[in-house]
């Protein structure tokens, strides 16, 4: 049994509440997602070869980055890609009326291991159906490597680089540890305010204050610090490498492949 089977994410319960309630206790969740959208237009809208811009969205959870992506462009041409066969099949039905449109089914450790198998594979003149060979131009992902350890963020991100288009872009936006636990403690707090002030606008019946506490003790949370993972994007080669925006734990980072 792989760890994503062992974790919350496997659960069908689990992902329907995070499905639910998503908007209510993921701080900024449509800021981050109008920046996400800021930054295809300057960096990717103006796609003058006029062919369809390939994404490929890690983590897809049920499609939203994509969803939000397509709000900009309609025509983009993506593959999505997440462990949890209930998120995907809510990805489907959230796409169903978009062509161009790829599925995959695998864990970021599967990704990393099937690569490798991949690399053999076509030394050996031979490709399983599970390859990916595509180059793309844009890497996104949401809230989902931070569940994995500091050596297999860098080895996705060393995967991210080698499937990436010259010029090509990663983005993540994601939760990230705070340099010292005073910080921490106080983005937690944050966080907190920011719920209940969320909850009180929305008129909301459940709550949702415990969350970053929860967050902090649940042992398949794996966050590093911003510097830490800015520093392994440009060790595996990306340049412009940023953090494009930050709120509290919340924030925005990634790089381009030149």
């Amino acid at each position: 049994m792989s760890k994503f089977e062992k974790s919350e994410w496997s659960e069908r319960e689990h992902a329907q509440e995070f499905m639910e309630n998503a908007d209510i206790y993921i701080l900024e969740r449509k800021r981050l997602f109008e920046i996400l959208k800021s930054f295809y237009r300057y960096f990717l809208g103006n796609n003058r070869s006029k062919k369809p811009v390939k994404v490929l969205d890690l983590g897809c959870g049920n499609a939203a980055i994509t969803m939000e992506l397509l709000k900009e462009d309609n025509k983009i041409n993506a593959t999505l890609v997440d462990g949890s066969l209930e998120m995907l099949k809510n990805a489907r039905v959230n796409l169903k009326n978009y062509k161009d449109m790829n599925f995959i089914h695998k864990t970021f450790q599967e990704l990393l291991e099937n690569e490798s198998q991949d690399n053999t594979s076509q030394n050996n003149g031979s490709q399983d159906n599970n390859f990916i060979p595509d180059e793309f131009d844009l890497v996104v992902s949401s809230l989902a490597i931070h569940h994995i350890s500091t050596a297999e963020k860098k080895s996705l991100f060393q995967y991210i680089y080698d499937h990436l288009a010259s010029g090509g872009f990663f983005l993540n936006i994601e939760t990230v540890k705070a340099p010292v636990d005073e910080l921490e403690q106080w983005y937690r707090v944050l966080w907190s305010e920011w719920i209940r002030e969320n909850q009180a606008k929305l008129d909301t019946k459940k709550s949702f204050e415990y969350l970053p506490e929860q967050y902090k003790d649940n042992p398949d949370n794996h966050p590093d610090t911003l510097q830490i993972q800015l520093d392994a994007l440009e060790s595996v080669g990306f340049s412009r490498v940023d953090c494009y925006y930050k709120y509290g734990i919340f924030s925005i980072y990634g790089g381009m492949k030149k």
